[in-house]
């Protein structure tokens, strides 16, 4: 069996053996899961499966790089990588299906994005659809439809068997491939359609778009001379237009419209031109071009909402880079310039992320080691893609290829390739890695086409044509397009033509395909650089394309421009493997005693204990200023096998821990069960205390005093209970009473914290009812009259009451009303109002603690009542008056009124302030004529 596979670190070289090897069986692949990755000899299993297992055991993103030239198996190592990660990823129903899903995958993907080329019967493909050079095929799916559709689907699709009828095909004279069976492969292509869950209206979207490709490449287009003197252009073979507009369900006078016409929209006007029929080829190409990408790009869109996986959250993956190979061919063009710029930037990612990150972080880390040379070709990425934006002073004049085109496709004025060719030799002849007639070391080189400039690539010299860079940079699809393809019926084209909605206007100018390349290239390396890397070399054997043939000079030209060399010094002088101390020492703590379970010392500490107990010689790994350096990746595997064992003995102590907190759990369960049965009991004596209770309770009065005993566990809970019960049945007292009645209560309860313990009169008004118009005042007429014009209406209190002169103590009756508002001192004949006294004047009310029936109420000094002062008012119903004014001064100011009672105080009479002093000869009871009140100057005595 030959040897087509070795190592070079984790760098895996595999060289195409050009035909089928028994490497890649069942059998192989279970023996390469069950070992590490040199127990075994080299294998892109054994690569595949270091990755999986550092996916999972490090919670780490993984990458598979695989790189070559066109024709080096790089495809095929990509399916052997999923073949292995799809084998030992799982078992589980839907892991199967997905799997499953995702081989199939293979077999669109490669129908759509894979044809022949001169290097390769199964090439992967940057873009063919219009143009193929001789003896190359265009994309496989169009032969597979061709061959294998049966009759009634190629009737469906209106095409014929004869791949000679189109255009897109006969063009490059190669109909057929070696070792290539068409019809078998398209049988191949359904079944993976319908293995991905693609509908039957998708599956036929999708031919029928593929098939109008085919046939908008035969259309053809018939100069004509305008009246104007301007050209335009008409359809030779119009039923191929009417079988397209058929395929795609849409108007035949829109699509014709759309491949011989363009409509310009500026701000304020659209004008429609006709197409030469060079125009309409170009448009036609690009129409072409368009459906056939976007078709593309919704295919693997479609797959990979196919096979996501459905669980919610971010998981660690493996991603695979399978990318079209580095390209040579007899004419090179602008499609060969952006595929080996692809390869270009891949090679410098992989410098960065192996020889020059590596050398970096040896420097970093202090460590002692022999420095390889390598060839660093960031300088040419920098020739092809360097923008303005990205240039220094010192590298003003040198503009990218891309740069320069897109500034070239961009500018106003006429356009052609030789102005850029011109413009990129001026701006690049100084470049070494660049070359065109037009250069003063380039200017008589004969090899050197005139329409042409070389760029010294990382895998040789490649000359390119620039015929045709500026309209295939442009490959501008027009709006009539786009909006022709919207139009259509069929529901598909509605997704790859979003921009043809008539609604979505915008003037703004599409980004060009060198631009589009760059940003989505960009996108993959920034992808590539957040991952752990794993990388397949690919190299081919021969030119022939034959078995057994070993082409000593093409080899060695791959192995150099690879960097397979420097890759091999660097793995001798360098270390395989490096990880920081912290994470060393966690992953293997359980190597040494000292270390396990947790470490409290410096990491360093730590990682030096370890590995002095570990059987890892000395001279195997290196300390760095935050690492530890691996010699060799078998010194990893070892320790690998070493934390197995390990495990291992853990897990008896594991399952000894495990059975102690099993019993330990069991005692827990036997207390909480205990404690649940003690509160259970508990619960239930208190539920049966509260049962009895609800059948013992006393009365319903609020007077009742009775409570029935507890237990005395249960002696706080009565104590609240009984508080509750006496506030909810005083509710329920309190809820017998209408609005008046509740009023009335809230009078007496003032009266009751005003006079309780502090007037001697109060026991006599408890148990008379505040009335409060004891002289039917509302129903006077006059008093009617007088309260709309004061705003009175509502009487609080009324009655005929004694006011005492001020000067000599002797009684007059009046009529006094307390209204809601004011407090008014009446004619009891007339009705006429001789005060009205606000009640917000009326800040304190003094009375004395005897049983007369006296009040003084106090007025804030004002015009209106300066001359008079406060008032002295004698009445049996003193404590009611008092009561209802309280709260009436209180509603109006929102504060009560100072209620004095003591037996002195001072009152203001007019201009002079006068004391009230009250003495009782011990008089329980007051009989009219036996309250005498004497002025002596100043002071007022009243006597009982």
């Amino acid at each position: 069996m030959p040897m087509v596979k070795t190592y070079i670190g984790n760098v895996v070289v595999s060289v195409n053996p050009y035909k089928k090897l028994a490497l890649y069986t069942t059998e192989v692949i279970h023996a390469y899961q069950r070992y590490s990755m040199y127990e075994l000899p080299p294998h892109i299993y054994a690569a595949a499966d270091a990755s999986f297992r550092s996916m999972k055991d490090r919670n780490l993103d993984q990458s598979v790089i695989i790189t070559g030239e066109s024709g080096a198996g790089k495809t095929e190592a990509c399916k052997c990588v999923m073949q292995y990660l799809a084998m030992v990823s799982g078992y589980a129903s839907d892991m199967d299906c997905i799997k499953e899903q995702l081989l199939q995958s293979n077999f669109i993907l490669e129908a759509f994005g894979n044809a022949k080329t001169h290097r390769n019967d199964n090439s992967s493909r940057f873009s063919r659809v219009v143009v193929q050079a001789q003896g190359e095929r265009n994309f496989h799916i169009f032969y597979q439809l061709l061959s294998g559709a049966d009759v009634h689907l190629l009737k469906t699709l209106k095409l014929q068997r004869n791949a000679d009828k189109y255009q897109f095909l006969h063009e490059s004279r190669c109909l057929h491939a070696n070792n290539v069976d068409d019809k078998s492969s398209f049988i191949i292509t359904r079944r993976a359609f319908d293995m991905l869950g693609f509908s039957a209206d998708e599956t036929l979207s999708t031919f029928q778009v593929a098939s109008s490709v085919l046939k908008l490449g035969n259309v053809q287009f018939q100069p004509r001379a305008n009246m104007d003197g301007t050209e335009s252009c008409s359809l030779v073979n119009e039923y191929e237009v009417y079988e397209v507009s058929e395929l795609l369900q849409g108007e035949v006078s829109v699509l014709q419209a759309a491949l011989t016409q363009r409509t310009v929209e500026t701000r304020h006007d659209v004008i429609v031109t006709d197409l030469s029929a060079t125009e309409a080829n170009y448009a036609r190409n690009a129409l072409c071009k368009a459906l056939y990408s976007r078709l593309f790009t919704w295919l693997v869109n479609r797959i990979n909402d196919t096979i996501r996986a459905k669980r919610i959250g971010k998981r660690k993956c493996i991603g695979m880079l399978d990318i079209y190979g580095f390209e040579v061919l007899e004419f090179n063009s602008f499609e060969q310039l952006i595929i080996n710029y692809c390869n270009e930037k891949l090679q410098q990612i992989l410098i960065e992320l192996t020889l020059k990150a590596e050398q970096e972080e040896y420097i970093r880390e202090g460590i002692q080691w022999e420095h390889i040379d390598y060839f660093n070709n960031a300088v040419i990425c920098d020739l092809i893609e360097k923008s303005k934006n990205d240039l220094d002073l010192s590298l003003q004049n040198h503009h990218g290829i891309l740069a320069l085109l897109d500034e070239e496709c961009l500018r106003p004025g006429p356009v052609s390739d030789e102005t850029f060719l011109y413009k990129l030799t001026q701006a690049c002849q100084d470049n070494p890695y660049f070359e065109s007639r037009g250069c003063r070391n380039f200017v008589a080189d004969s090899t050197l086409p005139h329409h042409s400039f070389r760029v010294r690539h990382y895998a040789g010299a490649v000359t390119y044509s620039v015929t045709g860079f500026i309209d295939k940079n442009n490959d501008i699809l027009h709006r009539d397009l786009s909006q022709a393809m919207y139009k259509t019926d069929q529901p598909l084209l509605k997704t790859l033509f979003p921009e043809g909605n008539p609604r979505r206007t915008t003037l703004k100018r599409p980004t060009t395909t060198a631009t589009q390349f760059r940003i989505s290239l960009g996108a993959l390396m920034k992808s590539i650089q957040g991952r752990n890397a794993l990388y397949v070399r690919c190299i081919k054997p021969n030119e022939l394309k034959q078995p057994m043939i070993f082409e000593m000079a093409l080899v060695q030209h791959q192995v150099r421009y690879l960097g397979l060399m420097e890759n091999v010094r660097m793995r001798k002088s360098g270390y395989a493997h490096r990880q920081d101390y912290e994470s060393f020492l966690q992953r293997y703590k359980m190597l040494s005693p000292n270390t396990w379970p947790t470490w409290s010392g410096l990491p360093v500490e730590g990682v030096t204990n370890l590995l002095r107990f570990s059987p890892v010689h000395n001279s195997d790994y290196c300390f760095g200023r935050t690492k530890i350096f691996l010699k060799h990746s078998k010194t990893l595997y070892e320790l690998e096998r070493f934390r197995q064992e390990s495990l291992h003995d853990l897990a008896t102590l594991i399952q000894k821990v495990f059975r102690g907190w099993v019993h330990r759990r069991m005692f827990l369960q036997m207390r909480r069960s205990q404690i649940m049965l003690a509160t259970n009991y508990q619960a239930w004596k208190r539920k049966r205390y509260l049962l009895w209770l609800s059948r013992h309770l006393p009365s319903e009065s609020p007077l009742c005093r009775d409570w029935p005993p507890s237990p005395r566990c249960l002696q706080e809970t009565s104590y609240y209970l009984r508080k509750l019960y006496h506030k909810w049945r005083c509710h329920k007292y309190r809820l017998r009473f209408d609005q008046i009645a509740r009023n009335r209560m809230r009078e007496k309860v003032t009266a009751s914290m005003l006079f309780r313990d502090r007037k001697s009169s109060y026991h006599k008004s408890v148990s008379h009812p505040f009335r409060g118009d004891y002289v039917r005042l509302r129903h006077n007429v006059k008093w009617k009259k007088t309260a709309a014009e004061t705003g009175d209406q509502y009487v609080v209190f009324a009655d005929i009451i004694n006011k005492i002169a001020r000067a000599s103590g002797k009684c007059l009756q009046t009529l006094f009303v307390v209204s809601t508002s004011a407090m008014l001192v009446m004619d009891q004949r007339t009705l006429q109002i001789k005060y009205r006294i606000p009640a917000t004047d009326i800040f304190r009310i003094s009375l004395s603690p005897f049983v007369d029936d006296l009040a003084v109420f106090h007025v804030r000094a004002s015009e209106a009542t300066r001359k008079k002062g406060d008032f002295l008012f004698e009445t049996g119903h003193v404590i009611e008056i008092v009561t209802k004014l309280y709260l009436v001064i209180q509603n109006a100011t929102g504060k009560p009124p100072e209620v004095n009672i003591a037996t002195e105080f001072e009152a203001n009479f007019g201009k002079e302030s006068v004391v009230l002093a009250f003495k009782c000869t011990g008089l329980s009871e007051v009989q009219p004529g036996q309250v005498k009140i004497y002025r002596r100057g100043n002071r007022m005595e009243v006597v009982l």
